[in-house]
């Protein structure tokens, strides 16, 4: 074979892996995420949820584990938004340790259910309990079946595959000593409580050193909607994207999304709504804040 026949395959063989990579699925094949920024307060996303879970007579399992306490019942405090918005077949499983978690008879709620919540707290209590156990068997099967996952705050940040504030010690290491994450949305990184706990510029830290991970940062009362690899912006707030092999035109570091806002998960591009005039690529904040 000559050395340009070989050239030329080689070219081939490179451009057709980088279609496949660039058509890899970053959301998941079948079913749809739900993922909030923390202190939901707008009915309309609850009522998202509850609609892509099937309905109010959907069965809907909330997980509560991230708060911290030993134990969890049915009358648990986080219930109450989803009751209130009409759910009707609610269940709560709870467990701090992986070796139940590993138990057919624990994840038999899973099995049934439509819908599954992560509730707030600390992110890393989720990863100790469920991560590659059968519980997360489970919630894969329940995407497959076109089921629905969602969560707030620690809830949301287990969604994606590196785990932001994940230390044991504070959550203001972003980069600690959990590190992984449940992977719904892969080859990301999501923080929450954005803007109103000032922490625009806090995912730069993990986007420079993994360059290959997508950085979302989610607001208060705000969620993105994934289905495929789409996903939408609901809610009161702005959703931001860092993406360290993208050029922003502004030259800033980060751009915002905001309600009503799409964005192409594995082609990395933005859609606002048509009305809207302003670039996507407008930055709010540029640079960080002088810290005197």
């Amino acid at each position: 074979m000559s050395t340009r026949h070989r050239c030329t395959i080689t070219t081939v063989l490179v451009l057709a892996s980088a279609n496949l990579l660039l058509g890899q699925e970053v959301g998941p094949a079948n079913g749809s995420l739900v993922i909030v920024g923390g202190a939901m307060r707008d009915t309309a996303i609850v009522n998202r949820f509850i609609e892509l879970a099937g309905g109010p007579d959907a069965p809907i399992v909330l997980i509560p584990t991230a708060g911290g306490g030993n134990d969890y019942d049915q009358f648990w405090g986080g219930t109450r938004a989803f009751r209130r918005a009409g759910a009707t077949d609610i269940s709560v499983l709870h467990t701090t340790d992986p070796t139940v978690a590993n138990t057919d008879a624990f994840v038999a709620p899973l099995e049934r259910a439509r819908g599954v919540w992560f509730g707030g707290g600390r992110q890393w209590r989720l990863a100790d309990s469920y991560l590659d156990t059968k519980v997360h068997e489970a919630l894969w099967a329940l995407l497959e079946r076109g089921g629905v996952i969602g969560g707030s705050s620690a809830g949301a940040t287990i969604q994606g595959s590196y785990l932001a504030r994940g230390d044991t010690r504070t959550n203001t290491i972003m980069m600690g000593d959990h590190e992984e994450g449940m992977s719904f949305l892969k080859n990301t990184a999501i923080d929450q409580h954005l803007l109103r706990r000032n922490r625009q510029f806090d995912l730069l830290e993990i986007i420079e050193a993994r360059p290959e991970l997508l950085g979302i940062g989610i607001d208060e009362n705000t969620a993105i909607v994934v289905r495929g690899d789409e996903f939408s912006v609901i809610g009161q707030g702005y959703v931001a994207i860092y993406d360290a092999n993208r050029q922003i035109d502004s030259g800033g570091q980060f751009y915002f999304l905001a309600p009503g806002d799409r964005y192409d998960l594995a082609t990395r591009e933005a859609f606002r709504m048509a009305q809207r005039r302003q670039p996507l690529d407008r930055v709010v904040e540029r640079k960080r804040p002088d810290p005197r």
